[in-house]
């Protein structure tokens, strides 16, 4: 039971943490089911939903909050891949829509460590 932020083997998880922690977790597996959907839908809606997502990534890249343009690279990133994935260009085409099947799992991956994370700093306060 050792909690970083405070350098302290005693102390609980703060209410900080945690929230951020249950935020990447939902966010994770909600980014997650979103590459999901991006590549599984008809051609046309894909692209259609890669273009707002990419116009989404860049309006948080835009912005001058510096917390919004990670996840705005990410978003545009996969709006990129949503859209090439669905192009019936020979060699783009499947390793688009594989780059979009290892960021689904990527993101499936980071929601499930920060949720065993919450879920731990939970179990240590209560």
């Amino acid at each position: 039971m050792y909690d970083k932020e405070h350098n302290n083997a005693y102390s609980y998880t703060s209410t900080k943490a945690l929230a951020k922690q249950g935020v990447a977790a939902v966010g994770g597996i909600i980014g997650g089911v979103g590459l999901l959907l991006m590549g599984a839908l008809p051609p046309i809606a894909g692209i259609l939903l890669g273009a707002f997502a990419g116009i989404a990534g860049i309006g948080a890249l835009l912005s001058k909050d510096p917390e919004e343009k990670k996840p705005g690279a990410i978003i545009t990133a996969a709006g990129g891949l949503a859209i090439l994935s669905r192009l019936s260009i020979p060699v783009i085409k499947p390793l688009a829509g594989a780059f979009l099947g290892l960021g689904a799992l990527g993101f499936f991956a980071m929601g499930i460590w920060n949720g065993i994370k919450f879920f731990k700093g939970l179990k240590r306060r209560g």
